[in-house]
């Protein structure tokens, strides 16, 4: 984006807040809500686990063992299946992360970590089963069906760019940095508080974006279009457009929805799209590296809709 067009909507921005105040206090409240309920408890304790395994070199052992599997699967290195791993463990922005500390270390080159960013970099099974199967739907079994059909969404998107780029990929490699347990633990810490205040940071930021729309009439007005023409409830359409912003404002616009298999489709799709709140987050761990997000993009695009799909499915023969 154009400097001087970033400077303009940044002052529109501002006049906005500075016209409803009071509305962005409100949503700014709800938003800082959203990270206490939701987003802390389900995301934190796992970054620092997953953190930890990744430098104490454990993704780095048991991508050697997956090596001969991930490359007839999806012609990935063994460091690639670390960070398929990783990013079904860990959640958002975890396995961007950790795709741009390898292509920065050269495990993968730019070409494998761009092809690898659009399916190893998913939401984890904290926030997936604690704060919307439970969060949402009261029901373990649906978290844990949810996070299933994730999986088969990754493995999917994984197999149906199976060959892009695929002259690129190098062999498994040792782990960029091993640290001994006294070190390791400390620093997952840290890391992990980092991780998990950006990510708050992002919710805060698009539920006041969000609230602000409401303001105007505009979201509302918005989300009433959308039910007229699909035929679909107000709070359904409400949030599948959090959804698509902001992953976590999602998660509590659908709270209530009782467990059928549009509600479970909706939830399935939002997870795996992760909201452009993700995206957001995923281009700023990107910064420092060579890889570029276009992949990304449409790798949650196509595991969407594969998640959707099989999340109606999964409702309508379980629940």
């Amino acid at each position: 984006m154009n400097n001087k067009l970033a400077i303009m909507a940044a002052l529109c921005a501002m006049a906005a807040m500075i016209g409803a105040s009071s509305q962005v206090i409100s949503s700014c409240r709800y938003g800082l809500q959203l990270c206490v309920e939701l987003i802390l408890p389900s995301l934190f304790p796992f970054f620092v686990v997953s953190i930890l395994l990744s430098r104490l070199g454990f993704p780095a052992m048991l991508g050697r063992l997956l090596a001969p599997a991930a490359a007839k699967l999806f012609r990935i290195s063994g460091e690639g299946a670390s960070a398929f791993l990783i990013g079904l463990t860990g959640g958002y922005p975890l396995g961007a992360a950790y795709i741009a500390d390898m292509e920065k270390s050269g495990a993968v080159s730019t070409e494998e970590a761009e092809r690898l960013l659009a399916f190893c970099n998913n939401s984890g099974p904290a926030f997936i089963i604690g704060a919307v199967g439970l969060g949402v739907f009261g029901s373990a079994k649906a978290g844990l069906t949810l996070y299933l059909i994730h999986i088969c969404a990754a493995v999917g998107t994984g197999l149906l760019l199976r060959r892009i780029g695929a002259s690129e990929i190098k062999g498994p490699c040792e782990a960029p940095l091993v640290l001994p347990l006294s070190q390791a633990l400390p620093e997952a810490i840290q890391q992990a508080v980092i991780s998990v205040l950006s990510v708050c940071g992002f919710v805060v930021c698009f539920t006041v974006f969000t609230g602000l729309l409401d303001t105007n009439g505009f979201f509302s007005a918005l989300t009433g279009r959308l039910a007229a023409t699909t035929g679909a409830e107000l709070h359904w359409c409400r949030a599948l457009l959090c959804g698509l912003l902001e992953l976590g404002s999602g998660a509590g616009a659908m709270r209530g929805l009782p467990l059928s298999a549009r509600n479970l489709a909706l939830a399935s799709g939002l997870l795996s799209w992760g909201g452009l709140s993700v995206h957001c987050q995923t281009l700023s761990v990107l910064s420092e590296s060579k890889i570029k997000g276009a992949l990304h993009f449409a790798g949650r695009l196509i595991s969407a809709c594969i998640a959707a799909a099989l999340g109606f499915a999964a409702a309508t023969m379980w629940f």
